[in-house]
This record gives structure tokens, sequence and C-alpha cells, in this order.
């Protein structure tokens, strides 16, 4: 008989027109990642640039959770916008610093913070930097 599981929970605010706070509770693996998925591109379509994704209450992200993040990271950064981790617990910070991901996509220990981040010129990334 399987575990049960907690459901995921992401509640969305907009700090800004252009922001949006997803913070997300529950386990983020192949079982909850599409509707991760599904809240991202909603904010995308309804325009948001700035994706501040607050996973304090994520005690644990599989590889399914990481393609999401970057893949909206990618998107955003085309737009362009940006994404940004809060305070990830620590057994999920540690899969972000293992995979290189917290070297790609900004972790910021608050809101405020990452809005600094948003707010802050962006250096030129990739290949032409």
């Amino acid at each position: 008989m399987p575990i049960a599981q907690e459901p995921l929970s992401v509640e969305v605010t907009l700090p800004r027109e252009d922001v949006a706070l997803l913070t997300v509770e529950g386990y983020l693996d192949v079982d909850t990642a599409t509707e991760f998925q599904h809240h991202l591109a909603n904010q995308l379509h309804h325009g948001r640039r700035h994706f501040l994704l607050d996973l304090s209450a994520v005690p644990f992200m599989d590889s399914s959770g990481m393609n999401i993040i970057l893949r909206v990271y990618q998107e955003a950064r085309d737009l362009p916008g940006s994404v940004h981790i809060i305070s990830p617990t620590p057994a999920v910070r540690r899969i972000l610093d293992l995979t290189g991901v917290s070297i790609t996509v900004p972790v910021s220990e608050s809101v405020d913070e990452a809005l600094e981040r948003v707010d802050a010129p962006q250096a030129p990334t990739g290949p032409e930097a």
C-alpha cells in the first residue's frame, strides 16, 4: 500500500504587477510537478516577468521540480525577466547546490532580498557576456 503524501499547495500573490510570488508547500516531485508548472504557466500567460519561488515549506524536491524551475528560468530570461528561489529547506538547498541549480538561479533568504535582486541592474550572462 503506497504511503499517502500531502498534496502540493501553491499560493500566488503579486507583490508588484510584473512579479509573482509563489509560496509552495509540500513535496515537489514527479507526482506534483505538473500542478506547479500550471501555476507558473498561468502567471507567464498573465504577463508576469519575475518569479519568486518560496520553497521554505518544501521538505523534498526531485528532478521534476528542478526541471520546471530551470524551464521557467529560461522562459523568464528570454522576456527578459528573472526567477529567484527563496529560503529553501536544507534538504532542497542541498539538491540545488549539488546539481548546480543554485549557481544559475539566485537563492535569497527573504522576499525583500529577492525583490532587491529583481530591481538590481542585470549583468549580461551567457556567451555574449
